[in-house]
């Protein structure tokens, strides 16, 4: 698969071309959403898409959470780019994180889930395949994670949703990031 614009093989920003370079350094090649649409955008869509990945480290929910929140998010969304991604991601922090990856589909019945990340996957699955959420879904989602907590996750999803429709309606798929892991 190829997006729909072809890849911006020389930047002219400093900026994108630092992360040009950070990326062949750090992976071997250009991440598709930084050469196909970072690099055609303003350098304030970069910077707010480094935002987003550092302001995941404030909201106030753990990090292997946030993780399996983005990959819920991606899969009912079909952002292969960002499945890939949150992979590698899950990958690189540990292989407990992999397994329950591959659990994820079948997270309300596998043991690999407490009850409090199945209240919460229940709630993103809502709001990302329906716009909405009932109230016992937040009912039971409110039984576990407090006001900070909740919005954290709101966050996550919310910002998963950019890096997603971006990645859609670019046509940009999977970097094959898990390979290079």
């Amino acid at each position: 698969m190829s997006s729909y614009l072809a890849p911006v093989e020389k930047p002219k920003g400093i900026f994108i071309r630092l992360g040009y370079w950070y990326s062949r350094k750090e992976f071997g090649k250009v991440f598709s959403p930084l050469s196909v649409f970072c690099a055609r955008m303003p350098t304030a869509f970069t910077r707010f898409y480094t935002t987003i990945g550092k302001l995941d480290k404030k909201v106030a929910i753990p990090a292997e959470l946030t993780t399996l929140i983005r990959e819920r998010v991606a899969s009912i969304n079909s952002c292969a780019y960002c499945m890939d991604a949150n992979r590698f991601a899950a990958i690189k922090a540990s292989a407990t994180n992999e397994k329950r990856f591959d659990a994820l589909d079948e997270y309300e019945s596998s043991d690999l889930f407490t009850a409090a990340e199945r209240a919460a996957l229940d709630y993103v699955t809502a709001l990302t395949r329906y716009r909405a959420v009932d109230a016992d879904t937040f009912a039971e989602l409110a039984r576990h994670y407090d006001d900070r907590e909740i919005c954290g996750i709101v966050y996550v999803v919310a910002s998963e949703h950019v890096y997603n429709l971006t990645n859609i309606g670019l046509n940009i798929g999977s970097d094959g990031l898990c390979e290079v892991a």
